[in-house]
């Protein structure tokens, strides 16, 4: 091994860290916490006790340093901190915004599209994000233990035509070491598949779980391997995060993230420039720009369409094309996600 590679679970300084393990096991998961931490007054705390109530906040450390005292407006702080706002209804936002519950065969495995299908990996996520199109998912109807993934399994194999395995979660990457590597040596077996694709955000909010377990199951794959990072503001990509992604890059993965496009978040261009040009710094490729889903509880992030393409063609001016991820709405039924 190169004496320039780096390696997973120690910092710069050469100090061991905690695992990721640890770390996931010490987020924060208490508002009233959340609030003292970052020095919001009181009047925070009533919408992040409501919201919360609604969908557990879950915060790592890691995440958190990234974020400065006394903002509520930070970008950072605005993904995982629960408002008020969560608790209104509007109309068209529903629990199952993209109608998965109607495309699950089997436990465990999503199939909408053509070619490829969706596997339920984990229940769990190491960072509750407040728009998340999944927060009102089912998991323990969903969630397959190792025995009930064999009905999965059989289903995959019996289907010549489906290509790549994806998985999902919650954040697949909450999963055990263990759990991962016996479920990819199984699809490994599967001949017509071609590529593993994994969407995760643990490498972003705890880079310390890209560690040489990880690595060592993604290197013994034939499968190519593709990671979708789930970044939507260039302040979520610090050294840690940087280095996570070159160890990953290290084992042949290639490296793709999506964001989510979020009112008082990244809804400007600058902000938009900057993330696409601190990912290829980084060494990774902007894939898609999704419009919010309308999951009930975020409706307060929502950017129209109308001003989504304006941003999007403003921001033709400022990047080479291959940095411009493409804007896209998933629309339940459809073949593929749409463009906008």
């Amino acid at each position: 091994m190169q004496e320039n590679i780096i390696i997973a679970g120690q910092h710069t300084s050469g100090q061991p860290t905690a695992s990721w393990q640890q770390q996931l096991s010490r987020a924060i998961r208490d508002p009233a916490v959340l609030c003292q931490r970052l020095g919001l007054s009181d009047q925070w705390l009533a919408g992040a006790d409501a919201g919360h109530q609604l969908f557990e906040i879950c915060v790592p450390e890691a995440y958190l340093a990234r974020i400065p005292p006394n903002a509520p407006d930070d970008p950072l702080l605005r993904q995982v901190l629960p408002l008020g706002d969560e608790t209104l209804t509007q109309p068209g936002y529903v629990t199952d915004p993209l109608e998965e519950a109607d495309h699950q065969p089997v436990k465990g495995l999503i199939h909408k599209y053509a070619n490829r299908v969706l596997l339920i990996a984990s229940p769990a996520c190491a960072i509750n994000c407040r728009y998340c199109f999944r927060r009102h998912f089912p998991y323990s109807e969903s969630s397959p233990s190792r025995s009930q993934w064999h009905a999965a399994l059989d289903y995959l194999q019996a289907d010549n035509t489906i290509q790549e395995a994806i998985l999902s979660g919650g954040d697949p990457l909450a999963a055990s070491d263990r759990q991962l590597a016996w479920l990819v040596e199984q699809l490994d077996t599967i001949v017509h598949l071609k590529r593993l694709r994994i969407h995760t955000r643990l490498p972003v909010v705890i880079p310390d779980r890209v560690d040489n377990a990880l690595l060592d199951w993604l290197s013994n794959t034939r499968l190519q391997k593709v990671v979708v990072l789930h970044i939507n503001h260039p302040n979520e990509i610090d050294q840690a995060v940087v280095d996570a992604c070159a160890r990953l890059k290290q084992v042949g993965v290639t490296l793709l993230n999506q964001s989510v496009l979020l009112r008082g978040i990244n809804d400007n261009v600058s902000t938009l420039a900057a993330l696409s040009e601190r990912l290829f710094d980084a060494g990774v490729l902007p894939y898609y720009l999704h419009v919010v889903d309308p999951v009930q509880g975020a409706a307060h992030f929502d950017v129209p369409d109308s001003e989504a393409k304006t941003l999007v063609s403003q921001l033709l001016e400022h990047l080479p094309g291959f940095l411009m991820p493409r804007l896209v709405r998933e629309v339940p039924g459809r073949a593929s996600k749409t463009p906008l």
